[in-house]
């Protein structure tokens, strides 16, 4: 299956990153190349694009896509580690940093990778596939209160409890192996009145799980100050979020980069000696167009927010 994404919130991209003829820019969700190949159409022969991803699959589209371009270094690692991946690469700063934390329309719509309620296919949600750990044993070995847990918190979940203990019955049949089997049993433990209200039953539960395999949340908080760290002055981060639990981690990481004042609201002055790293571009997150939405729906969610270092 060739690897799709339609590329989100691709112009306000670009704008935001305010890119440099001659800078170094780094993709930190590669992908299809979607907003790769428009950074590097921006870029002079000078100038250079690093792009990371962990899955295989995008790496390869992407060298693909972009095999006319020579000022690309392509790298398969996980975004977390864009510290060591510039230290290796002996390039102490960048002078743009995009993060994309949507899943690709590829992962979603082909089968094998277990990502999609509306396909059957082993319970896997990979992005990184020479990963060892899979939804499979989150599904199989997680206690009950673990599992309600996170699909509580990373699904949002109103039905969690329920749905944690259908899965733990059920799989003391058999492990449940499927993601139409797993389907069956969050859709057998929801009121059949919230079943027809809403997005698919299965929805949440299934971003909870994908979440957890692949330590989204726990990662980003790290990531944006690393990133931060490596960006020249006047150089820009912009991160595109497609729910509310990633939205919030970054609202709240950039803010508190622009303000890391730990002192009392009643002190005078700062005693703390915490001084801004950025200043916000967008104090909101800027969101896709009524158009853009219409021609890609999985677009509706999305978030864009961007700083500049100081």
């Amino acid at each position: 299956m060739e690897f799709k994404h339609v590329s989100v919130l691709l112009n306000e991209c670009i704008d935001a990153l305010d890119i440099k003829e001659s800078g170094i820019y780094v993709d930190c969700t590669l992908g299809g190349a979607g907003h790769s190949s428009h950074i590097l159409e921006h870029l002079s022969k000078e100038g250079l694009l690093i792009g990371i991803d962990q899955d295989s699959d995008a790496l390869k589209a992407a060298k693909e896509r972009l095999k006319d371009f020579d000022n690309v270094k392509y790298v398969h690692r996980n975004f977390y580690n864009i510290d060591s991946i510039l230290e290796n690469l002996d390039i102490p700063k960048v002078d743009g940093i995009l993060m994309d934390l949507g899943v690709s329309s590829y992962q979603l719509d082909e089968g094998e990778r277990g990502f999609s309620y509306m396909k059957d296919a082993p319970l896997d949600m990979r992005m990184n596939r020479d990963d060892d750990f899979s939804a499979y044993e989150i599904v199989n070995t997680y206690s009950e209160e673990k599992l309600y847990k996170i699909i509580k918190d990373y699904g949002e979940e109103r039905f969690a409890k329920r749905i944690a203990n259908c899965i733990v019955n059920r799989r003391i049949e058999k492990p449940v192996e499927t993601t139409m089997e797993l389907v069956d049993i969050i859709k057998a433990a929801i009121p059949a009145k919230a079943r027809r209200e809403g997005p698919h039953p299965a929805k949440r539960t299934f971003q909870a799980i994908r979440i957890e395999v692949n330590s989204e949340l726990q990662i980003l908080n790290k990531t944006i100050e690393d990133g931060v760290s490596r960006l020249n002055s006047g150089g820009r981060m912009a991160i595109i979020t497609f729910h509310s639990l990633e939205d919030r981690i970054v609202k709240l990481k950039f803010r508190e980069l622009q303000n890391p004042c730990t002192c009392p609201r009643e002190f005078p002055i700062c005693a703390c000696g915490k001084t801004p790293s950025v200043k916000l571009i967008s104090r909101k997150g800027i969101e896709p167009t009524k158009e853009e939405v219409e021609e890609n729906p999985r677009s509706r969610s999305a978030k864009l927010r961007v700083i500049e270092k100081l």
